[in-house]
């Protein structure tokens, strides 16, 4: 039975002081300063928010979000911000021991948008478990993520709250169709497994019928276990898989000697964790790369 993921906002607004908010909507020509911790959270934000909504992404383009290192600029803004959106449960520690230590009399809320998950939500196979956060591959759970910013930036600014469904409804449809189309790329494949660097997209795989055989944990920093890499050598002949995935941002050398070992080839699926320098001059988003990931899979499933 699916899994719901629930989404909602883990601390509420706390009383004003004296004030001195670093950038809040007083002093931000109106806007509302949000704070978002990486790539996927800083783009729900942007969509509902539209030109209502200041966003700062911690997470630079090129950096792997689980490496951040935080500024005093950037606490600051943490600690001042309207908004801070993040994701919980140690994916970024940093990021969420910043919120914590934010000063009394500072107006904030925050989302931590992982809030809800149930603790054996999605366990990586050949692994010893643990909460997948990677939601956010799953255009349904991009959509929830949407949804629970909406609320947020509406507790923040209630007077705008028209302005946010309205660019989120807009938004979600774009989700919605992005959904329909990976069910339907991906309905009759010649085979369902794809051979990961990481488990980084076991909510997509369940969504749409497909098994998910990472090589590491849902770390990507987690060093591979040499019998996993025996094991897959194994499992990617006996299964037919043509193609081992590497992604964005980690090194792809353990994937490379894998697929070596197979012999297939590798491609890139990328987990969306923050955009290259290269996709944010293409002028690519969530959605484009969503559906460049989708015609990857596509060919290595044979679909």
């Amino acid at each position: 039975m699916r899994i719901i993921l629930t989404l909602a906002v883990a601390a509420g607004l706390l009383a004003s002081g004296c004030g001195s908010d670093a950038k809040s909507a007083s002093a931000n020509g109106g806007r509302i300063h949000v704070v978002a911790s990486f790539y996927p959270l800083a783009e729900a934000a942007s969509q509902v928010g539209g030109t209502d909504v200041q966003v700062d992404n911690l997470t630079r383009p090129g950096s792997e979000p689980h490496d951040l290192e935080l500024s005093t600029k950037q606490v600051d803004a943490l600690e001042g911000a309207d908004l801070v959106v993040l994701l919980g449960r140690g994916f970024q520690p940093v990021v969420e021991e910043s919120a914590r230590r934010r000063p009394k009399g500072t107006t904030l809320s925050v989302l931590d948008t992982l809030t809800g998950v149930g603790t054996g939500t999605v366990a990586a196979e050949g692994e010893s478990g643990g909460v997948d956060p990677h939601v956010w591959l799953d255009p349904n759970g991009m959509h929830r993520i949407v949804a629970a910013v909406t609320d947020s930036l509406t507790a923040v600014a209630p007077a705008k709250k028209a302005a946010f469904e309205q660019r989120a409804a807009a938004y979600e449809q774009q989700l919605d169709d992005l959904a329909g189309r990976f069910a339907d790329g991906l309905k009759t494949c010649r085979t369902k497994t794809i051979v990961t660097s990481h488990a980084a997209f076991g909510w997509l795989a369940r969504s749409y019928g497909l098994q998910q055989e990472a090589i590491s944990g849902l770390s990507p920093e987690q060093e591979p276990d040499p019998r996993r890499l025996a094991t897959l050598v194994d499992l990617v002949q006996k299964r037919h898989v043509t193609t081992i995935f590497t992604e964005t941002l980690v090194s792809p050398k353990v994937a490379d000697t894998l697929a070596r070992e197979a012999g297939v080839k590798t491609d890139v699926l990328d987990p969306l964790e923050g955009l290259t320098k290269d996709r944010v001059a293409a002028g690519d988003d969530y959605i484009s790369v969503m559906d460049d990931n989708l015609a990857r899979l596509r060919v290595a499933l044979g679909c």
